[in-house]
């Protein structure tokens, strides 16, 4: 535990920083430190600083899945070549062969899962963070770079009458409000992550993608993950919602970028 703890606190210091950074300016151009929407937008703030920051990852993730597109023919043929081998050494021969063709066309399986990995870190630490404000308020401490007073005032907060760190299992102030908005924002990023998955897919237009390796381990995206969001959602607190909405709304959102530049004059999708 104190491995995790000595690994996450990097995370949580830069996490609380930008936070208390937006909020702080936020504050500055006249909107109440202690108001639920400076606390929400902070939070949108974070949100747009990450993804800013991993722009390059997203597109070196771009590059790689059209080479696994690239790859599917290749994939297909070795597919063929060892079809009814079960034995160890054509396994292994296999592996080996394909493992040979992801070096050569500089790529993986699991590139499509880059972001969402170096996100993680981000999420843990924000969940970690948003979920310990009520009990470091009541201790009279900060959290991260966060202040008590802060921290205080992050408590008191809420939108629509839903605190931003209750959630739906553990409650806080309105149970109806937390209810509805926390339903009404795992709806949305679930939706968002799945449309997302879909036009990742539809990418994969060959008889040889649609088969391949790449493709099953987006279509196991595509189902798997809207259950993790779905089933987080209930213990997630609403800062930590209103995080993962926004995150997957931009996610989104460049996916159709990315569409619509593949399938712009003279482009390859």
């Amino acid at each position: 535990m104190e491995l995790f703890e000595g690994i996450m606190f990097p995370f949580k210091w830069l996490v609380s920083t930008i936070m208390v950074g937006f909020h702080d300016g936020l504050g500055a151009m006249g909107m109440p430190p202690a108001g639920g929407w400076t606390w929400t937008l902070s939070i949108i703030g974070l949100v747009l600083a990450i993804r800013a920051a991993l722009i390059p990852v997203f597109l070196q993730q771009v590059n790689a899945q059209r080479r696994m597109r690239l790859l599917q023919p290749d994939l297909k043929r070795l597919q063929d070549k060892y079809k009814g081998k079960a034995d160890q050494l054509s396994r292994q021969a296999m592996a080996q062969e394909q493992m040979a063709l992801y070096k050569k066309h500089g790529t993986n399986p699991f590139s499509a899962c880059l972001p969402l990995l170096i996100q993680a870190p981000f999420f843990l630490a924000l969940f970690q963070v948003l979920s310990g404000i009520s009990s470091a308020a009541g201790r009279g401490e900060g959290i991260g770079t966060m202040s008590h007073e802060q921290v205080v005032q992050f408590d008191q907060s809420s939108i629509f009458g839903a605190p931003l760190s209750a959630s739906l299992l553990h409650g806080g102030g309105d149970a109806l409000a937390v209810t509805l908005l926390a339903i009404v924002m795992i709806l949305a990023m679930t939706a968002a992550q799945f449309l997302t998955q879909k036009l990742i897919m539809a990418r994969y237009t060959s008889e040889e993608a649609a088969a391949g390796p790449a493709m099953i381990q987006q279509k196991m995206i595509l189902y798997i993950l809207p259950v993790i969001f779905g089933a987080g959602g209930i213990v997630f607190p609403i800062g930590v919602l209103i995080y993962w909405t926004v995150s997957n709304l931009w996610t989104l959102a460049q996916q159709f970028v990315v569409r619509g530049r593949a399938s712009g004059p003279g482009r390859v999708p």
